[in-house]
C-alpha cells in the first residue's frame, strides 16, 4: 500500500530540508568567502608565496600599522613606521609586541592591505600571524614579516597607480573566554 504525504508533511518535509541546506550553507560559508578573498585579494587579504620574483625598476612606500584589541594587555609597534620597496623585491619588516600583564597570553593578528585593490599583489612568505604568539609576562618578542609586492601590479589598470601600501595588523587574545583570577 502507497503512502502518501499530505501537504502539511511534504510542507514539513521541505521546512527540514531547507534548514539542512540554510546550516550547511552557513557553516561552509566563511572557508568559502576566504577562499574567494584569497584568489581575487578582497578586502585587501595578501597571498602568501615561497619566494620573490625579484625587483623590478618601481618603488612602493610600506606603511606599517600596529594595533591591540582592548582584551589584550600587549604593547605593538612596527619598529619602522615605513619603508620604500622595489617591486618584486624581497624585503623584510619587524614588529614588536610585549605582554604588559603579569600571566603568560597568547595572541594571534589579523590583517589587512589598502588600498583593497593592492591585496592580491601583496604576498607574504613568511609572518608571524601565521601562528599563535605566545608572550610570556612582561615578555617582548620581535616579529619578522617577510613580503614582496608581485610586479603583476604594474599591469594591473585598477592598482598600477598604487604609490603607497598600508601593511595592518590587529593582535587579539587566543583566550579572551577565560576568566583570569
Amino acid at each position: 500500500m502507497k503512502r502518501r504525504l499530505t501537504r502539511t508533511g511534504r510542507t514539513a518535509l521541505l521546512a527540514v530540508l531547507g534548514l539542512c541546506f540554510m546550516t550547511g550553507l552557513a557553516w561552509a560559508s566563511v572557508p568559502l568567502y576566504r577562499v574567494f578573498c584569497q584568489v581575487t585579494g578582497l578586502n585587501g587579504t595578501t597571498q602568501r608565496g615561497q619566494q620573490a620574483p625579484g625587483g623590478v625598476d618601481h618603488q612602493v612606500r610600506i606603511d606599517f600599522d600596529a594595533n591591540v584589541s582592548p582584551n589584550l594587555p600587549w604593547k605593538f609597534r612596527p619598529e619602522n613606521p615605513s619603508d620604500t620597496v622595489s617591486v618584486g623585491a624581497r624585503d623584510m619588516a619587524f614588529f614588536t609586541a610585549t605582554n604588559t600583564s603579569d600571566h603568560p597570553i597568547t595572541g594571534t593578528a589579523t590583517f589587512n592591505v589598502t588600498p583593497n585593490q593592492a591585496g592580491k599583489y601583496f604576498t607574504k612568505i613568511q609572518c608571524f600571524c601565521f601562528t599563535q604568539q605566545t608572550l610570556e609576562p612582561h615578555e617582548t618578542a620581535r616579529m619578522p614579516v617577510i613580503f614582496y609586492v608581485d610586479p603583476k601590479m604594474l599591469s594591473d589598470p585598477d592598482a598600477a597607480d598604487v604609490e603607497t601600501i598600508t601593511l595592518s595588523y590587529t593582535f587579539y587574545p587566543v583566550d579572551s573566554g577565560k576568566s583570569r583570577s
